[in-house]
């Protein structure tokens, strides 16, 4: 709890249990590292601990606005979140299955550079989401 404690602190938080559950939560989603508020308000249920879902949507929207979550909009329009963190990775969507999968290429990362020097720009944060199928579906 003492990481949680500082982190929140580190980005202006005041430390409170709601937060420091949520917190939890979403630095455990091991497998599940794309989280809606719905899901982390049912794993708080599951823990029998008692915060309201407008609770956990207004923490969200706050470790976003501290820099601690990052929200993605993926196919679907429901908004999910993952914590930030130093490594940055794209993203591929299932559109039959929703399943999320998150891969890293430097390839691409080196040419998104390029592309943005090319047109006079430095690049200073970038989002790549990839919709796809399985290459045997139709």
């Amino acid at each position: 709890m003492a990481s949680e404690n500082s982190e929140l602190r580190k980005v202006g938080l005041k430390v409170t249990l709601p937060r420091v559950k949520i917190f939890n939560i979403l630095q455990n989603a091991e497998d599940e590292h794309h989280l809606s508020a719905e899901d982390v308000y049912k794993k708080l249920l599951d823990q029998g601990d008692d915060v309201g879902l407008a609770t956990v949507y207004r923490v969200l929207t706050q470790f976003e606005a501290a820099g601690l979550v990052l929200r993605h909009n993926f196919e679907g329009g429901h908004a999910v979140f993952e914590m930030a963190g130093d490594d940055h990775h794209d993203h591929m969507v299932c559109l039959q299955s929703g399943e999320v999968v998150e891969f890293v290429d430097d390839v691409i990362e080196e040419r998104q550079q390029k592309i943005a020097e090319e047109h006079g720009f430095e690049l200073v944060d970038h989002s790549l989401i990839l919709y796809v199928k399985p290459l045997n579906s139709k």
